[in-house]
């Protein structure tokens, strides 16, 4: 079990959870909502310092409670969804994330997650997105949670083999590729086939007749 949180730290955290009340007021319960933010916190393991405790919690379990509340059709989707799954979260389900933020002009909502999350994503996976202007200094390696899987409309996987969990009637891809020797030559591979989906999810409009 992690320990337990300094004062100071457990406070901040309570007040994430308050405005995460506020946020879903009507939606979810504050026991709820309190119940996922202690978990988000078990799930996302003990932080080195923990000053971003508070932050890495909120911000995981707004996404969570949002994917349930997606899930449950309490909460209606306004984009496509999205989720990339990989063993760690910390090279290619981010960069794939990162990249269909890019290419879809925010017309796609995504979502990463791992089946056995890293401490920190790989630096070479981010300075091989920074190289596209993508900035992922603020990313973090997820938990694979069921709520998420759930909401996305189209679930890839990228090499986490049967850790993702498989519901009827929902698109599933994988996109594991062996033979990609360096970062790069993933990012691009990894790009290709964003391209490629962003076309099939949002398709071009049709000219209008002059």
């Amino acid at each position: 079990m992690p320990q337990a949180l300094d004062p100071v730290t457990q406070h901040h955290v309570n007040q994430a959870a308050e405005r995460l009340a506020d946020e879903f007021t009507g939606v979810f319960s504050r026991e709820t909502i309190a119940r996922y933010m202690a978990e988000s916190q078990d799930l996302l393991g003990e932080a080195r310092i923990n000053v971003f405790v508070p932050v890495l919690a909120h911000r995981f379990t707004r996404e969570r409670l949002k994917a349930l509340a997606q899930a449950d059709g309490t909460l209606a989707k306004e984009q496509p969804e999205v989720l990339f799954v990989c063993v760690h979260n910390a090279g290619r389900s981010q960069m794939a994330a990162g990249l269909v933020k890019l290419r879809s002009l925010g017309r796609i909502h995504v979502r990463s997650a791992g089946s056995t999350p890293a401490g920190e994503i790989n630096p070479a996976a981010i300075e091989a997105m920074e190289e596209l202007g993508i900035d992922m200094s603020e990313e973090f390696p997820k938990p694979l949670t069921d709520e998420v899987v759930r909401a996305a409309d189209v679930v890839i996987t990228m090499g986490c083999g049967d850790a993702c969990p498989i519901y009827p009637g929902k698109r599933y891809e994988d996109w594991e590729r062996k033979d990609l020797e360096t970062v790069r030559r993933i990012r691009d591979e990894i790009d290709r086939r964003v391209e490629q989906l962003i076309g099939e999810l949002i398709p071009e409009s049709p000219p209008s007749a002059g």
